[in-house]
This record gives structure tokens, sequence and C-alpha cells, in this order.
């Protein structure tokens, strides 16, 4: 019996004739319609054959609720319109923007679009900072293999674009003696296969991680694991990729597609047509959109929020490295995944995140019992763990394919596009190691029609906005000295100078949002929230940029924070 036969044969028995499979241009095509969102997904990954068919499409309708359209930007003009850059990318998250700067090696100009007014804005900006060891990655996996080399890179990667990157090393702990005994063994396998890995027992452990659980009896260390600023790499990248020539549009988002004998020969957005040679899709949770546009959708995304809690720094001081517990919560909760705990590069705690599929693809939302749910799992590894610790919540949503893979290749039926879709976890791992590879299909489509040489101009060093509480007294005087606005505190919780507010506003990718200035230098991100610093950092970017503070906005274009006066102001 056919595959297909037998997939058909469990989707009777599982949706009693609701969804129907068939193969198209050998990929695995699901149709049919189901009220509940969570058999939407279910149908897809019980379809999945990834030895039979080069992906899977999931056109089944969902009826129990209706999902939502992108959010677009508000701007209207035609500053792009008629723009012929020789690659376009679609997407300023960490995967585009890294993209965007491997591809600025070459001789070719470039065009970086993204729908929101910043980059870094959705998934990007909205995850734990982990750089992975590949703890949980099969070989043969895609993501496995960039996510192994990505790895590898990221020492170099943030030495050049001066980004703060630390290899505190995760534990992965194990509280029954069975799973102890069990963990003693899988250290073969990593030593085998990778990623490095050592043993340590109950008394080792404790020695090294004396607040956590002293229940846990034994842990698998692996030190290659790290952590860094998601969103704070992705900017940095966006900035060495303008620097080098690329240019950067934001509040531009693609609209539609116009092809001719497999070829995409047009672009429409909101800020024009343009007429790209090649077009890379980095779209993130919109790239099966995106493909969709380009008639070569081959896969299909399902939505995975996440939610995350960040503590003070206080409780960062319980742990040294990221630390997790393998099992999960007495709760048994179906979509529960619960994280870790990770000591972030800023030290903070994060605790999270959660795994929950979703319909709504731009759903930021945080609910109470997915933080209470994803504290109960975290409590094994740390009994300690409190909501009185929490200073902020913040949720992402994950590009996942029905094949749990990342998408990296070249299209099947478009000649002139690449796809970088997929990107969920490890994907700001991934992202060195994938934007080598995608910029390299860029340059090789575009040498079919003329020659692509390196850029001998290219400069892949990039300097971070000064940090004055990272100097030596003695430095700090001296700068304070030279220029007075680095010894005016602006944020008292996270030490932030006046003059590092505006000198992000002045960088090669400027920002003019509260949220924009806050992802740069960091004023409200402590324990008051921007509660202190959120009106003098306001008052700031408008004397900075000459904008009147009621169109000042928190995060984009109709976020604005103040609407006037509530008094007149008399002359004296």
């Amino acid at each position: 019996m056919s595959y297909i036969k037998k997939l058909n044969r469990k989707l009777q028995e599982r949706f009693h004739g609701s969804v129907q499979a068939f193969e198209r241009d050998g990929c695995l095509v699901l149709q049919g319609a189901l009220e509940q969102w969570d058999d939407v997904v279910s149908a897809g990954l019980l379809a999945v054959n990834r030895r039979c068919y080069d992906g899977l499409v999931n056109d089944i309708i969902f009826t129990g609720g209706v999902i939502p359209p992108m959010r677009l930007p508000a701007l209207q003009d035609q500053a792009l319109d008629g723009v012929e850059p020789d690659v376009l990318i679609i997407g300023g998250g960490i995967v585009g923007c890294a993209i965007a700067r491997e591809c600025a090696r070459y001789e070719m100009s470039v065009l970086l679009v993204e729908k929101e007014h910043d980059v870094a804005m959705q998934s990007s900006g909205r995850n734990d900072g982990m750089v992975h060891p590949g703890v949980d990655l099969i070989p043969g996996q895609i993501k496995r293999r960039y996510n192994m080399r990505g790895n590898r890179m990221y020492d170099q990667i943030c030495s050049e674009l001066d980004v703060p990157f630390c290899r505190s090393g995760q534990y992965l702990c194990f509280q029954s003696k069975g799973l102890a005994f069990a963990a003693y063994f899988a250290q073969v396998y990593y030593k085998l296969f990778g990623p490095r890995c050592r043993y340590l027992g109950h008394t080792k452990f404790i020695k090294r991680e004396p607040n956590m659980n002293q229940k846990i009896q034994a842990a698998l260390f692996f030190p290659d694991a790290g952590v860094v600023s998601p969103y704070g790499l992705t900017i940095a990248y966006a900035e060495n990729a303008v620097d080098n020539g690329v240019r950067l549009s934001l509040d531009t988002a693609v609209l539609d597609m116009k092809l001719d004998a497999h070829r995409i020969v047009s672009v429409s957005t909101n800020r024009g047509t343009i007429y790209p040679k090649i077009v890379i899709n980095a779209a993130g949770v919109f790239s099966e959109e995106i493909a969709r546009m380009a008639n070569d959708r081959f896969f299909s995304i399902h939505p995975r929020k996440g939610t995350n809690t960040i503590l003070d720094h206080k409780a960062a001081k319980r742990m040294t490295a990221i630390v997790s517990s393998f099992g999960t919560s007495s709760t048994k909760k179906k979509h529960t995944k619960g994280g870790g705990l990770v000591k972030t590069i800023d030290d903070n705690t994060l605790v999270g995140p959660d795994a929950v599929e979703t319909y709504r693809k731009e759903d930021f939302s945080t609910a109470a019992q997915n933080i209470a749910d994803v504290f109960e799992k975290q409590r094994m590894t740390d009994p300690a763990l409190s909501l009185r610790d929490a200073i902020t919540y913040f949720s992402g949503i994950r590009a996942a394919t029905y094949e749990e893979d990342f998408v990296i290749r070249k299209g099947r039926r478009t000649e002139n596009i690449v796809h970088a879709a997929g990107i969920q976890s490890p994907g700001i791992t991934a992202a060195p190691a994938i934007a080598v590879d995608v910029s390299r299909m860029a340059a090789e489509l575009l040498a079919k029609t003329r020659e692509v040489r390196k850029n001998p101009e290219f400069n892949p060093i990039r300097k971070a906005i000064l940090r004055p509480n990272e100097l030596s007294d003695q430095e700090r005087d001296q700068l304070i000295h030279e220029q007075a606005d680095y010894g005016e505190i602006i944020c008292r919780c996270e030490q932030v100078s006046r003059g590092e507010v505006k000198a992000a506003l002045h960088r090669s990718v400027p920002c003019d949002t509260l949220d924009g200035v806050k992802r740069r230098v960091r004023p409200g991100m402590g324990r008051c929230q921007g509660g202190f610093c959120g009106p003098l950092v306001l008052q700031i970017i408008a004397e900075e940029t000459g904008m009147p503070l009621e169109q000042i906005d928190k995060n984009a274009p109709g976020g604005e924070l103040l609407f006037g006066t509530i008094k007149e102001v008399q002359s004296e």
C-alpha cells in the first residue's frame, strides 16, 4: 500500500473524512476543513514524510476562528519605486540582517526591507538569547548542521561586531536515579556525535550550582552553550551591513510579486515597486506567504508561541550558567515545554519559554496561566524561583515548519529566489552559518547573468556604543571631562548616561522610538521598567530629532505616548 493511501486511512480514522492528502509536484498536500487549530497542526505533523516528499503544504481550512492578516505599516510613498537591486532581502530579523552583511562581502547592490519600524521587532527580539550547543538536535537535521557551524562562529562574529557574548555553558539536570544513570551513558553518544559534554554527579553539580534543587541526582554540562543579546546582535549585523553599502528600508511590507517564466520580475510594496534580480526570503512567520507570492510554496508554517519572564538582577546571583531539567511538571500541560533558566548576557535571569500552537502570527500578548505553568516546571530546577522577582514578561512566535526543520535552499520552481525559512530555535545560533550559505547561493544565481566578485572594501568591524559603566574609574573620569553627557545618568537601574542615549539616535541604523533606544542602550530595562527614565529619554529623542513630544512613539508609528499638554504654560 502506498504511503498516501496509508496516510489517508489514518486521517479518516482521526478526522472522520474532514482531511485528505495527495501529492502535488513532489510535495505532500493536505486539504479539508477543521474547527480546532490543534487538529490542523496535528494533521500536518501526522502527515510528514521527509524520505518520500520534498515538503508538506497544509491547506486545511481553519473554521474555528479568523486568522488575522499581516499587520501593515501605515506609511505609503514611492521611495522604492523603480529601484533595481541585485539582491532583495525580505525580513529584518537576525537571519535577514546577517544575510545582508554577508552579501555585502560581494560586489552587488543589496536592499533589505522590513515591515516593522526597526530591525529585530519580532522573533529575533523575543527569545532567550541562548547560543545552543545542540543538545536535542538529531544527526541529519538541517538545523543541526547549521547550529554546529554557527556555534563555532560566535566568538569571531561577536568580536568583529563588538557584541557581548559569554560561553557560560548549559547544565541539563536529572532528578530521578534512573534518568541520572541513563545520562551517564548519554555522554558517550555526545562524545561520538557532539556537542562536547561532561557528566557531573550530584556532589560535583551542587558544588558548582549550590542554589539549585538539592534533589538533582546528576547533570550533563555542555561548555559550548552561551548567551548573547538577540536584538543587540541583530542591530549590530544591520549596522555593519549598512556601513558596507547595504540599503535598509524599514516600514516596508512586501504585498505581491509578478513572475515571468519562473522568474520574479517585480516585487510590490507599500513604498513602490522593486525590480530585483535575486530575492531572498527571510520573512520569519510570513515566509510561507512570500513563497506563495513567488509561486514556490513547498512548505507550511505553524506558528508556535512562547512566553518568557525576566527576573531582577538579584535573581541572577543564584546561578552561574544556563540550567534546565529533563522531565515534565506535575501539571502535564500538553504544550508546556517550559524552557529553562538562562542567566542572560545582561545579568538577569530569564525563565521560559513555553510552547503553544497558535494561528495568530503576531499575537505577542502574555497570559498568567502560561507564566504560572513555566514557573511550576522551573521550580524543579530552582525551588526558590519567585514571581516577586519578575520585572517584565514577553512573548514571541516561532516560525516552525511541520518537518520541524529549517528550509535553506534555492527555489524549487522559481529560479531567482533563495529561502531561509522555518527558522525557529536554534535560529539565533545558526544565523551566522545560514548567512554565509544563503549569500553564496545568491551570488551563484547572480553570476549566471554577470560576474560577481568579492568586495575588497568590505569591513567586518563595527564598534558598539560606548558604555561608561564598563570603563575603569580613571577612563570614565577622562571621558566625562571630554564629553559631559556621559556623566549624567538617565537610567539609574541600568546606569545609562545621556551620552549613550544620544549616541543611539545617530547610528547608521538610527532609531526614533522609546523602545528603539531601550534595545540599544537599555534605559527602561531595569526594575522600574522606565518609570524614572522614560520621560527623560523622550525628552532627549525630541531634542535630538526635532520631533514634537506628542509624535514620539513607544515602538512604532501609532504608538504615541503623549497627547498634548493638560494646561496652558503661562509665561512670566
